[in-house]
């Protein structure tokens, strides 16, 4: 920027014509803001409140819930709970919330519920079976790695987003997007190589490999799942109304918590559960307000997700995703004192860089369109 500068090299020249560069250059950055502002009226224009609304309410509610579970998850290790499949279930376990909620459209909304084809129930066990394989990698990654850590290491998933939306279904993928892959990438990268400063006590170089691997196979997972909703909706539900979405969601929810229950059994954490209520942190009461408030947060969280696919698109879904990443990794270093060294501070810039150059490119692409 300082060898092209004006004021530098033409002032003393030809004033008149270094007087006139900035004139120009802050037209043209006038023109594009200008632009950019249009774009945006029109956009809100075209849709109606309530789809503001709604996405505004999902969008704050996936923010908030997915934190708050992530903060969760770690809070029951490190209080003593031991089992992964039992934090596991306990964030499917909320799946009736999301029924309640479709009883009114049905009983007052004159609403019908919609036809399970055997096409559709085979996408919805699939959809729970990798739901339920998802929180259970989340689980052993939460299980070994700081909070902090583990948030930014799943700030991969925007990458998985971007990519399996554009191979599944057909979503842009732009210079932007794959600028902001390669620099999360990075941040990730350097991640790996500071693992030294944030292990916990009594967790071996093992066990925090292990963690790192589960987490960022889980955030493909993730990205995964997201692909596949948005292609469920396109292909076989269709984006009629929102009740259809809270009808995939209980699905879904359900078959993955019979999948985590299964689990559950075989592994003989049912019996497990009171011995370990017993030895927790602060006694059962405590143990159980972990378990539900797990349960609530992230059953509210997969459903916003679920709901900003339907009105919007995997990619807005991905990016709120990322968007978090930062939010649990400053409530983390709070509430949990996790160790925030200057190679983890660097991933966090880089992976917000990322983040932010992701979603310049996608509100370009959209202006352009």
């Amino acid at each position: 920027m300082d060898a092209g500068d004006p004021s530098r090299h033409t002032i003393p020249v030809r004033p008149p014509e270094a007087a006139a560069v900035p004139a120009v250059s802050n037209s043209s950055l006038q023109k594009r803001a200008a632009e950019f502002c249009n774009s945006v009226l029109e956009t809100y224009k075209r849709k109606s409140l309530s789809f503001w609304f709604l996405l505004l309410l999902s969008s704050a509610t996936m923010l908030v819930a997915f934190t708050a579970s992530s903060l969760l998850s770690r809070l029951y290790y490190a209080n003593g709970g031991k089992s992964k499949w039992i934090i596991s279930w306990a964030a499917v376990a909320g799946w009736p919330i999301t029924a309640l909620v479709l009883l009114p459209p049905y009983l007052f909304g004159r609403i019908s519920p919609t036809p399970l084809s055997l096409k559709l129930f085979v996408w919805y066990i699939l959809l729970g079976f990798l739901s339920a394989a998802d929180n259970l990698m989340f689980a052993w990654a939460y299980a070994y790695l700081p909070a902090s850590t583990a948030s930014l290491l799943s700030s991969s998933s925007l990458i998985f987003s971007a990519l399996f939306g554009y191979f599944i279904v057909k979503n842009d993928l732009n210079l932007s997007s794959i600028n902001a892959i390669v620099i999360i990438t990075a941040g990730t990268v350097i991640i790996a190589l500071d693992s030294e400063s944030d292990r916990y006590p009594g967790v071996t170089g093992k066990q925090y490999t292990l963690g790192f691997i589960w987490d960022i196979l889980g955030s493909a997972l993730h990205g995964l799942i997201f692909a596949l909703s948005e292609l469920v909706f396109l292909k076989l539900l269709g984006r009629r109304s929102f009740h259809v979405v809270l009808e995939q969601q209980v699905m879904v929810s359900l078959l993955a918590f019979v999948f985590t229950s299964i689990g559950l059994v075989v592994n003989n954490d049912f019996q497990r559960m009171r011995s370990e209520a017993s030895n927790f942190k602060h006694g059962e009461g405590s143990y159980a307000m972990v378990l539900t408030w797990a349960a609530i947060t992230f059953q509210l969280g997969v459903l916003a997700g679920t709901a900003i696919v339907f009105l919007a698109s995997t990619v807005l879904a991905g990016v709120l995703n990322a968007v978090r990443v930062p939010l649990t990794a400053i409530a983390a270093v709070v509430l949990f004192h996790d160790p925030m060294s200057g190679f983890k501070i660097l991933s966090l810039v880089i992976t917000v860089w990322g983040l932010g150059s992701y979603i310049v490119g996608h509100s370009s692409s959209k202006v352009n369109s």
